[in-house]
This record gives structure tokens, C-alpha cells and sequence, in this order.
């Protein structure tokens, strides 16, 4: 247990550092700057700067930077703020990548540098995207600066820009000028460097030999005096057909530290004549090679931390959450046959003591309020005390027994999101001593009850109600997501951290094991009050009869909220072919209030429908045994429920049902026997409803045996059956050798 504790807690803390990654990702996409290009007021100062220096410039040149944070910044930008050198260019590869966080590591760095720069579009950035992020903050990937006595031409060798039209915009640039000695940067080298590199050099969009051949003919015909380059870790000096070709690759990134692989960066001096000299500015580090190559993979994994720490953490736990998934994924332990015996009972020697926590009850009409307190009755009248943890809707009178929450927020009239930082909450169950607390929901105050059942060290029994897939149509995530994964998996990861688990049907059980829940799974349908809707007030059913079915037509009924999962357009449907095949008259009493009400009026009216549809609205829990009993036919469409209580009522109320087929329905509607049940299929379903409309003999006989079949799911009895899953939860709790012994007295 305590292993399996430690692996969620290690599945979690990842998988926050995820979300929160890529939250702070969306973030600085969100708020990336919209400024200009910054190196527009980069060429004004160099302008001034020449202006201002008539004996000649010199200016530093870097090449693979990488957003170097122990070379680069720390050593490199230093000795140039400390130089005679006016500005500085990036041969290319500044950054080591064209993320956004990258580009706002290198504004920080070059916030360093008292000096103007220029910088040459390269591989790096480019990559992941960056061609954009570059053009926004700096300016075009290619592009002239025209000094004095020197002219700069930058590049893009990516591959971003056409190679033909930069070279005709070239051509069009210095075909006329030969007075200026001009340098070309290039993201990527024209030459192989000497000596040869352990990595290769980059390669670009002048690479292969026939482009790097038009392009070097090019640049010995428009007379350029030097090209300089970078795209590997190297300084490489070569001179080939009059055209001098320096690679210089030392600014940061992982380096060798030897005589062909070390830091350094150039300084270039022009003279007034327009001669150009190249100083090579080695930077020296650790005294030995070894001590050197140890510190020059430290700088690379230390840049690679300080600029790319949440790509690193991103990774790092991505591969944390996927191990701890392929872990429980093979090694768990996993008991496909579990032990479904109960065992022997559990002596308290006193009633027990049940905690609820619900996130519906009454005055809200629906499965769940009503099937809770109708368990909280039965097992009341059995002597035991019960504690219900539920929303306040604001005009309900104080019940014993029930603890009710403020809302944090309501929609609509009756659905209520509690507040569960109520501390007279937490004291009231504390001193209540629950001896087992039951959930009725997997999340917010299902989850309050788990927490606080931990803390108390109590067991946990929970009911699967709901079947969350069917809700994807009120949850802010993409439909087939939440039906297929998050709506499976709050249940099945819920139901395993309690004791017991309670389903409706065996249908919903074998769903329950589907999932992956390994809890003990009981089978135990919510109880029906048989007797209120054997013993009915004739009086209000006649006068229900005279204001609602004056006319004396065949009365068809359906008690369900009005919302979507509840499939209710499909009854409409089906009332709107009935009326068109000229069936026998009918009205359709539709009890139940929702937020498709409005949708449902207009939909009525549209089609004719008003004296065939009432919409009825919610009625008393008390009224409804007598408008069961004034009907002649229940019709159900939901295929949304674990159960369907009102389809046990209206059996036993003796209606014969006539429902869409689903795993519910088909636990307690017998075919042909105590109703019918058809495909989700609108002309087939009002094909069986039109038959039974007609055969009034079919009528009464089903909805007697409807009558006969629903006395087994009394309230005594459900409450009893309960009352033993709580025993079987505490005894769970018991050691190994005395459950399986004698009864144990558990007298507190």
C-alpha cells in the first residue's frame, strides 16, 4: 500500500510539472512582445559609432553561441564590453534552439552587452518554429549594413528564403559598388573547415555542390573579400580561389577543448584604406585538456539547464508518468476473479453510525437525492443513525440527521456546488464518530467524505449512481475525450481508494471491472416505498384526472428531469408519429423540470403538439405515486442511467414500461412480460408503444406482473442489504486472522 501510495504520489507531482510547463508554454506564446525589429536601432548605433571613428572600426564576431550562459555570457560578452570593439556579429546559431523560451533567454544575455550587435539568421534559429520569433524581435533573415569603409551582407542559409532570389538581390547589391570591402555571414560554411570536425558542419541551403558552386562563382565575380560562417564547434582560416572563408564556432556549446574544438570569438579591425585584419581571441579556461574538456561539458549541460530547464523537466517527467503507467500496467498485482463472499457478521454490540456525503438531495428531484434518502429511511427505521453531508438550496426546513453546505455557486434553480471548507462541517462528522462513511458521487464532496474517511481511519462504501460518460455535453473538454478516458477514469481510480462498492445492476458491475476496479463490487438496486404506490388517494387521483385528462384519453407518462442525457427529444419524436399514424387519442405527461425546458416548449409548439404534450413540471416526491396511478402507460427514453428508479416506481404503481433499451431497463423490465424494450430506434420503439395502445389486454396483464415484479425491491429490504455491505467494508478493516475467525465484538 505504501508503495502504491509513493508511485501516485510521484504519477501526480509529474504530471503537474507537465501541465504547469506547458501552461507557462501558452503563456509566453500568449505574451510574447510585440515590438519591432530590434536591430533597425542596432544599425543606427553602429552608423554612429563610424561615424565617430574616422582613424578605422573594429567590431567582434561570435559564431555557435547556443545561448551559452558560462562562455558566452559570463566570459565573452565581458571582454567585449571591455574592448575597443564598436559591435559585435553573430555568425549564427546565437540561440540553441528557436523556442520562445530560447529567444527570451538570448534578450536577457545580449541585455548584457554595452555594444551594438547584428545577428545572422542560422540553423538554431530557425529550428522549432523560430523563423517567426526572429523576424518579430530582430528583423529579415537577410539583409546589408553599409559602413564607411566596409559593407556587411547577412545571409539567411536556411532555407527559409529562396537561394535565386537572394542571390539576384545580392547581384543587384554590389554590382555597381567595388569601393567597400565587403564580409558575407553565412549561417552554414561553403567549404569543409580544416582541420576536419568530429560532428560535421551544419548544412544549409547552399550545400549541396552545385548551389555552393553557383553561389562561391557569384561571390568571386561580385568580388566579396571574405565570408565568414558558423554551424560547427570549430576556427577554421582558409583561402580558396582569392575568396577567404573563416568558420568560427567557439562562442559556446559543447567544444572539445582541444586544438581544433576551443572557445574563442574574432576581432576584425578595418582600417580607413579598407583593410582588414583578423585577431583570434582565445578564451582560456581549466589549465589541463582534461580539466578543460570536464569544464566544457559543464558549460554545455549548465546552458543546456538555465535555457532549456523546462524542456529538460518536460521530458524528464513525461518519461516519469509513462514508467509509473507501464509499471502499474505490468507489474501490479491484479485480482481478476475477486472473492465476492461476504463472510460472517461484524458485532458493534450499538447501531451504527453512517456518514453520507452527496452532492444532490432533496428538495432536488432526481435518481440520487431520492435513493439517498430513502436509504438514510430504512436504515433509520432500523435503529441506526445517519449523517447526510449535502448542498443547502436555501429554502429547505432543518431535517435531523442532515448537515447541509452553503453553495459556492448554483445553476439554475436546485443544482448546487457546496462549499467544503466549512469547519462546523468537519467538526459535526468528527464528533458524529461515523463507523463507516458512504459516497454517493466521485468527486467534490465524494471526495471530501474520502479525505475525511482517511483522516478518521473509517471505511468507505461507494454507489456508482451516475454514468459520467453520458454528461460529456456539460464538461469543457472535447466529447469523445471525457466519454472515452477522464469520465472512466475518476470512477475506476475513485472506486479503488474505498472499501466497497455498491452498483445498481450486474450490467453496471461488469462495466465497474471493465474499467479496472479491483474493490469489492456488490450488486444492490435502490429500494422502491411499494407500499405508497399500492395504497394511493383515489381523491387526487380524480382531481389530477379532471384538471390534466379531462377528455378521459389513453394516458401515457414519463418522470425524468428535463436535460439532455435524459433523451427526451426522442419522445417528442415518437409522440409526433403517433399523431401522424392517427393512434387512439393520448396525452403524454412529461413530470420533471431542467434546463431543456425552454428547448422542449418550443419544440411542441413547432410540431402541434400542445394537446397530445403537457410538460408538467416538478411535483412533490408525495403527489407522484398519484399521477402514476392515474396513467395507463410509463414510457422511458433515457439510456443515461445506473438504474432508473422511476422505472421501479412506475412498476410498482402497476404500469407496464415501455423504455429504449439499456442495461438498467433490461435488469428489471422483463420483455413482453412486464413491458417493452426496444432499440434506441425511433419508428421501432413507437411501433411496440402504438401495439400496446391498441390491446388494452396486454395493458393490464403487463402492468399487473410490473406490479408483482417490483415487490422485491422494497426499502426494508435494500436497507438490510446495505447495512451488510457497511459490515463487510468494516470488516476489511479487521486483521487478516480475525476476519477469519470467530465474530469479533467491535463495542467501542
Amino acid at each position: 500500500m505504501k508503495r502504491r501510495h509513493l508511485l501516485s504520489l510521484i504519477f501526480y507531482a509529474n504530471l503537474a510539472i507537465v501541465l504547469s510547463i506547458l501552461s507557462y508554454r501558452v503563456y509566453l506564446y500568449a505574451t510574447a512582445p510585440e515590438a519591432s525589429a530590434l536591430l533597425v536601432h542596432q544599425i543606427d548605433r553602429i552608423e554612429a559609432a563610424d561615424r565617430n571613428a574616422p582613424d578605422g572600426i573594429s567590431f567582434a564576431v561570435v559564431g555557435e553561441a547556443n545561448n551559452s550562459i558560462g562562455v558566452f555570457e559570463k566570459q565573452i560578452i565581458p571582454r567585449i564590453n571591455a574592448s575597443d570593439a564598436a559591435f559585435v556579429v553573430s555568425a549564427g546559431n546565437l540561440v540553441s534552439g528557436g523556442g520562445e523560451d530560447k529567444y527570451r533567454a538570448l534578450l536577457g544575455t545580449l541585455s548584457r552587452l554595452d555594444r551594438p550587435y547584428l545577428l545572422t539568421f542560422a540553423n538554431n534559429e530557425y529550428d522549432e518554429f523560430g523563423s517567426g520569433r526572429f523576424y518579430q524581435r530582430f528583423g529579415p533573415h537577410f539583409y546589408s549594413v553599409t559602413l564607411s569603409n566596409l559593407r556587411l551582407i547577412f545571409l539567411d542559409g536556411t532555407g527559409r528564403t529562396p537561394t535565386d532570389w537572394q542571390e539576384r538581390w545580392l547581384a543587384d547589391l554590389l554590382e555597381d559598388d567595388s569601393t567597400r570591402p565587403v564580409i558575407v555571414f553565412l549561417g552554414h560554411a561553403l567549404i569543409e573547415p580544416e582541420p576536419e570536425t568530429i560532428f560535421g558542419t551544419d548544412r544549409g541551403a547552399w550545400s549541396a555542390p552545385e548551389d555552393r558552386d553557383r553561389l562561391l562563382g557569384l561571390l568571386r565575380a561580385l568580388e566579396v573579400d571574405m565570408v565568414i560562417s558558423a554551424g560547427a564547434a570549430t576556427y577554421s582560416d582558409q583561402t580558396v580561389d582569392g575568396l577567404r572563408h573563416i568558420l568560427t564556432g567557439g562562442a559556446g556549446g559543447f567544444v572539445l577543448n582541444d586544438e581544433t574544438s576551443f572557445y574563442h570569438y574574432l576581432t576584425l579591425t578595418v582600417s580607413p584604406q579598407g583593410e582588414i585584419s583578423v585577431a583570434l581571441e582565445r578564451i582560456d579556461t581549466a589549465p589541463t585538456r582534461l580539466a578543460r574538456r570536464i569544464e566544457g561539458l559543464w558549460f554545455f549541460i549548465y546552458s543546456l539547464f538555465y535555457v532549456g530547464i523546462w524542456n529538460f523537466l518536460l521530458i524528464f517527467s513525461g518519461f516519469v508518468i509513462i514508467g509509473v503507467l507501464l509499471f502499474n500496467r505490468l507489474f501490479r498485482e491484479r485480482e481478476y476473479y475477486p472473492n465476492t463472499r461476504m463472510g460472517g457478521p461484524v458485532d458493534l454490540g450499538r447501531p451504527m453510525r453512517i456518514a453520507m456525503f452527496t452532492n444532490s438531495y432533496l428538495p432536488f428531484l432526481g435518481g440520487v437525492p431520492v435513493s439517498v434518502s430513502r436509504l438514510k429511511a430504512g436504515l433509520e427505521s432500523q435503529g441506526h443513525e445517519v449523517l447526510i453531508i449535502c448542498p443547502s438550496y436555501g429554502r429547505e426546513s432543518p431535517e435531523p440527521g442532515v448537515f447541509r453546505l452553503p453553495a459556492l455557486f448554483r445553476s439554475g434553480t436546485l443544482v448546487r456546488i457546496a462549499n467544503p471548507f466549512r469547519i462546523a462541517m468537519w467538526r459535526a462528522v468528527r464528533e458524529f464518530d461515523p463507523d463507516v462513511i458512504h459516497l454517493h458521487h466521485p468527486f467534490w464532496l465524494g471526495s471530501l467524505g474520502l479525505r475525511i474517511a482517511q483522516r478518521l481511519d473509517v471505511p468507505t462504501v461507494f454507489t456508482y449512481h451516475t454514468r459520467l460518460e453520458k454528461y460529456a455535453h456539460v464538461v469543457p473538454l472535447p466529447g469523445a475525450l471525457f466519454r472515452n478516458v477522464v469520465a472512466h477514469g475518476i470512477i475506476s481510480r475513485f472506486a479503488n481508494r474505498c472499501d466497497q462498492v455498491i452498483v445498481p445492476t450486474p450490467v453496471a458491475r461488469d462495466y465497474i471491472r471493465l474499467i479496472g476496479v479491483t474493490s469489492p463490487v456488490t450488486v444492490q438496486p435502490t429500494g422502491v416505498e411499494v407500499e405508497r404506490y399500492r395504497d394511493v388517494d383515489r381523491a387526487k387521483v380524480d382531481r389530477l384526472r379532471e384538471t390534466l385528462n379531462p377528455d378521459g384519453r389513453l394516458l401515457l407518462i414519463s418522470v425524468s428531469r428535463l436535460s439532455k442525457e435524459k433523451n427526451i427529444d426522442f419522445l417528442i419524436d415518437a409522440i409526433t408519429d403517433l399523431k401522424r399514424r392517427g393512434a387512439p387519442p393520448f396525452r403524454l405527461l412529461l413530470l420533471g423540470e431542467g434546463e431543456e425546458r425552454g428547448h422542449l416548449e418550443d419544440t411542441i409548439g413547432r410540431r402541434g403538439l400542445g394537446n397530445e404534450v403537457t410538460l408538467v413540471g416538478a411535483a412533490p416526491a408525495e403527489d407522484v405515486p398519484a399521477y402514476l396511478a392515474l396513467a395507463d402507460i410509463f414510457v422511458f427514453a433515457s439510456v443515461s442511467e445506473t438504474q432508473g428508479m422511476v422505472v421501479l416506481e412506475a412498476m410498482a404503481a402497476g404500469l407496464p414500461v415501455v423504455a429504449v433499451q439499456s442495461s438498467p431497463i433490461e435488469a428489471f423490465v422483463e420483455n413482453h412480460e412486464t413491458g417493452l424494450v426496444t432499440p434506441e430506434d425511433v419508428c421501432v420503439w413507437t411501433d411496440a408503444l402504438h401495439a400496446l395502445m391498441v390491446n388494452r389486454s396486454d395493458r393490464h396483464a403487463m402492468g399487473a406482473a410490473a406490479r408483482d415484479a417490483a415487490q422485491q425491491y422494497s426499502v426494508e429490504s435494500f436497507s438490510a442489504d446495505v447495512h451488510r455491505i457497511y459490515e463487510a467494508a468494516l470488516r476489511g478493516r479487521m486483521p487478516t486472522e480475525a476476519a477469519a475467525g470467530e465474530p469479533r465484538d467491535l463495542t467501542v
